[in-house]
Order: C-alpha cells, then structure tokens, then sequence
C-alpha cells in the first residue's frame, strides 16, 4: 500500500467519521451555529459525503480522485477561513488546516 493510498483511506474515512457524528451529535449542529453556517450544514455534509465518496472511486478512476481532493482541500480552506473569522485558535483551527493539507497534497499527487 503507497503512502498516498494511505491518505486517501485516512482522508475518506475521516469525512464519512464527521458526516455520521453531523447526524448522531447535537454539538455538530451547535458548531455550525456557532460557525453562522446553521443554514448551509447539509449543504456541507453533502459535499464532504461526495468527496469522500469520489476519493474511494478515485482509488480506480484518477479524474475522480482529482476532483474530489481539490475539492475536499477547498471545502477545508473554506473552513480554515470561517474559523480564523471567528477567531478560533490554532489549536482549534489544526484539524480543518490538517485536512485542507492532506488533500491537496492528495491532489498533488493525483495530477503527476
């Protein structure tokens, strides 16, 4: 197994981590309130759900995995920007910035 599949699986099964505490946790609801992002939660939710989901495809299809890294490493920019608007500290902000630079690199390495 590469190192990059070992990102891909660790990506994937992150998002689909948070994308079932999203529907079992109250306090994932809270965070988007807290974020001023209550409206747009499913929205978000969706979105990682197909990204992770595109990641796995990816492992066989490369377009998929391309499009899906750039575009799980632009949803956590997106999150990285809104918790530095709020100004959450680093400590806070680490995960999304972590997960913003696993997929890009996941891109990357996807469009050698």
């Amino acid at each position: 197994m590469t190192i990059n599949t070992i990102c891909i699986l660790v990506s994937s099964l992150s998002f689909y981590a948070y994308i079932i505490s999203y529907f079992m946790s109250p306090h994932m609801k809270e965070e988007f309130k807290r974020f001023d992002l209550e409206k747009l939660g499913l929205l978000i939710i969706i979105l990682e759900f197909l990204g992770a989901t595109g990641l796995l495809i990816g492992l066989n299809f490369n377009p998929i995995l391309s499009l899906s890294s750039f575009g799980l490493g632009v949803l956590m920019l997106c999150g990285v920007i809104v918790r530095l608007k709020i100004k959450d500290n680093l400590w806070i902000t680490l995960p999304a910035l972590f997960y913003m630079c696993l997929n890009f690199f996941i891109f990357w390495e996807s469009i050698k």
